[in-house]
């Protein structure tokens, strides 16, 4: 692996995943798709990026993936690609029952472009991040692959019209294509949307957090780095040209478990403002990892305390630029 590119990759899972390829990969050249998108503030992703901007093998490109041509592309990169990660998508299911559109133009037609370019320039291995949101609601737990998807959002939609046209470009043109289904992802640079980073600054800053519904909800949370753990080998995996693989923890915890947990690592107690259920959110997701340990060897390794004590860790460590 000599050249690989990452879309999003100044995002939180992206710029975790550079971080281990440098370390993991001697002499690896990474090239960095971004646009900044103003989800979230741009100094957070400026954040995530600062130690790799001195690396004379990272090469940072500030583009938007639904807006350029293979073209344009093709000429701002000049080393051959060994892979692409495409991780680069408008986020949130709640903001995309909003701006449907939006989020077809981000992850449908982004995604379009980068398969286009990887056909033209002949990249034989494309990983894709997709969700456990394809999923909706399905109350046969563990979900395994094979499931039946009823997407309840726009932006899972987008997720799984991706996995779909992965498939044709893998069928058409020999492009190895795999979609990873990412389930709830935490740790450290998660996204402040995000219910974790959400409950922490506001238990810190004495102020209620947000409990939609009556807490019993419940999510599969997977911690970043074993999130970049299954990444890493779907990159180097070779067995197939198309595969969908769950990448989780294989246990569930609800909300009301997690705010629990939260004050432990925190040692403050969180003032809950009870909300009523919102759409698009479904009532739980929990991955079946069998597929991913058969093919990827993945397994991983971090439970939710020790994952929690490793965010807040870094929470104050830049207490300073998430508390604006």
């Amino acid at each position: 692996m000599k050249h690989v590119l990452v879309t999003g990759g100044a995002g939180f899972i992206g710029s975790t995943l550079i971080r281990k390829l440098f370390l993991q990969f001697e002499g690896i050249h990474i090239t960095c798709i971004d646009n900044f998108d103003d989800f979230y503030p741009a100094d957070l992703k400026q954040l995530n990026i600062r130690d790799f901007k001195a690396n004379p093998h990272f090469h940072f490109l500030y583009l938007d993936i639904s807006e350029i041509t293979v073209e344009e592309l093709q000429s701002a990169i000049q080393l051959p690609v060994d892979a692409i990660i495409h991780i680069a998508a408008k986020a949130g299911v709640r903001p995309s029952i909003e701006n449907p559109l939006a989020y077809q133009r981000t992850n449908i037609i982004g995604l379009q472009l980068m398969l286009d370019f990887a056909k033209v320039s002949n990249i034989k291995t494309f990983v894709f991040a997709s969700s456990s949101s394809v999923y909706g609601i399905n109350n046969q737990f563990p979900w395994k692959e094979d499931e039946q998807l009823m997407p309840i959002s726009p932006y899972a939609m987008t997720k799984l019209s991706g996995e779909m046209l992965g498939h044709v470009y893998s069928k058409l043109f020999g492009i190895r294509f795999l979609a990873l289904r990412f389930f709830t992802v935490y740790g450290p640079a998660q996204r402040p949307d995000l219910a974790i980073h959400k409950f922490i600054k506001s238990i810190l800053q004495g102020v209620p957090i947000n409990v939609y519904g009556d807490g019993s909800t419940s999510r599969d949370y997977t911690y970043v780095d074993d999130i970049v753990q299954g990444i890493i080998a779907a990159i180097q995996y070779e067995q197939s040209d198309f595969e969908i693989i769950n990448i989780g923890n294989n246990y569930a915890i609800t909300l009301s478990e997690l705010i629990s947990a939260i004050e432990k690592v925190t040692e403050k107690k969180a003032i809950i403002n009870h909300m009523p259920e919102q759409a698009g959110d479904v009532p739980k997701t929990f991955a079946d990892i069998s597929k991913a340990k058969l093919l990827l060897n993945y397994e991983p390794k971090t439970n939710l305390t020790t994952g929690l004590q490793k965010f807040y860790e870094w929470f104050q460590e830049n207490e300073e630029n998430l508390m604006q």
